[in-house]
């Protein structure tokens, strides 16, 4: 089994946005289930579909695959909840470590985290000066519940 081991925090500032270059991302649930996600993706030219167990702590089990984009973009239109999530995400090297920034689009959009894949749980790693609160514990901001709960509707958020 593969493990993820990811912390996300919400991003202040734009000075990340001179540090990489974004890629829109549409992504879909076949799943959203806390207990196991199911994930359609499409990146760039790339189709994937993942499946997450439930999240303890900040780990989980994941499997991903590479499926046609044909397939990918079919999944998208017919068969995904919706509504669909969407944003652009930047990858940048921080440290020696790949940092993922997603700014939101559509009912999410005024959102932007970070998120950092580890080794370890215990994994020491340099937060780069646009990384703020982590909200690896804060289920609002898996992106199968800004399905049901779009970032959009947050009172406390604004």
């Amino acid at each position: 089994m593969n493990i993820e081991i990811e912390r996300k925090f919400l991003v202040v500032g734009d000075a990340w946005k001179k540090q990489g270059t974004p890629i829109l991302i549409r992504q879909g649930y076949l799943s959203s289930h806390p207990d196991r996600v199911v994930r359609v993706r499409v990146e760039g030219e790339t189709g994937t579909l993942t499946i997450k167990g439930r999240v303890e702590g900040i780990s989980r089990g994941e499997w991903e695959y590479v499926i046609p984009l044909e397939e990918a973009n079919a999944l998208l239109s017919g068969l995904c909840e919706r509504p669909l999530i969407e944003k652009t995400r930047t990858r940048i090297v921080h440290a020696g470590l790949t940092w993922e920034v997603d700014a939101f689009l559509g009912d999410n959009a005024g959102l932007v985290v970070a998120e950092i894949e580890l080794q370890s749980e215990t994994q020491a790693f340099e937060r780069p000066q646009w990384v703020g609160q982590e909200v690896s514990d804060d289920a609002r901001y898996f992106n199968a519940s800004l399905l049901r709960h779009p970032y959009k509707d947050w009172q406390q958020a604004r």
